[in-house]
Parts: structure tokens; sequence; C-alpha cells
């Protein structure tokens, strides 16, 4: 159940979609694909109040209360939903070298040619509803566009850039 990404790359790497159910960049299938307004601006904000509310409540000694209940609906969700992970950040880690051209996924069927700007763009589902893609996966492949959301590439076993 692993996924190998190899060869022009400076640093071939061998993920483990088995534990990206705890990575926070992990987007449910649903939103995988709509359009998204400026996510860093959002996520500034939401820094910014954390840091506030750890500095207001370490100068007084408050802590505020942690409602378990919403952390068993997230336990809840994550059993259940559809995740995607994008892509980007691990082709960004292998170091593409200058000569790589295209990305070939290699499946149980047959090699499958895509153009690095397609896989960089992809997402790679993970979790459908809740479970890991034991029968055809380990991942399956869409298209940031979401051009081949009715078919993604399945039965995912290495990408190799070429």
């Amino acid at each position: 159940m692993i996924v190998q990404i190899k060869g022009k790359v400076k640093f071939p790497i061998t993920l483990d979609p088995s534990v990206w159910i705890f990575d926070d960049r992990k987007i449910l299938l649903d939103e995988a694909f709509e359009k998204r307004t400026i996510p860093e601006q959002k996520e500034d904000a939401q820094r910014t109040a954390e840091m506030f509310d750890l500095e207001v409540y370490s100068n007084t000694k408050i802590k505020p209360p942690v409602n378990k209940s919403i952390k068993r609906f997230d336990k809840e969700k994550v059993l259940s939903e559809s995740y995607v992970i994008p892509l980007e950040p691990f082709i960004a880690n292998v170091e593409l070298e200058p000569s790589a051209k295209k990305a070939r996924l290699v499946t149980n069927d047959a090699d499958i040619i895509i153009s690095l700007e397609q896989l960089i763009e992809s997402y790679a589902l993970f979790s459908y509803k809740g479970k890991p893609l034991v029968e055809d996966g380990p991942i399956h492949l869409y298209f940031g566009d979401g051009s081949n959301k009715a078919q993604p590439f399945k039965h995912i076993k290495q990408i190799i850039i070429e």
C-alpha cells in the first residue's frame, strides 16, 4: 500500500497513503474541485487568532474549555468521508531534474503518461468513505481541474518522472 515517486528526480521518495488521514493538507473529495478564494489569507488570519488566544489565555491563566463532542464529530467525519491530498508538495520534495518532461503512472493494467503540469496540479484519493483503497488502490489520481472526476486513474503503484 505504498507509492514510489522516482525517475528523473534528485530524491526518490516512497509515500504511505495510510498516514495521510492525519495530514492537515488532506481535502474532502467533494471540496477538492471547488475554486478556493485566497486560502493563504484565511490561514494567516487563523494563525493570528490562535496566537492572540494563546497570549490572552496564557496571561490570565484561564484555559478555554475543550468541547469533546467536536473532537468526536471530527473523528466520525474522518471515518466516513472521502479524502484527497494535493501531490504538489510531494513533487516539490523530490526536486525534479531539468530534463524531466512527463510522468508515467504505473498501474495494474497499463502505464499512463501525463504531463508534469497535470501531475503537479493533481490530487491523490487515498480514503473512500473512511476506508483505505485496498481493492483498487493504493491511490487514485484526479486532475486538479476535475476533468477526470468521473473516471480517475486507479491502481497507481508508482509515479515515474521521465
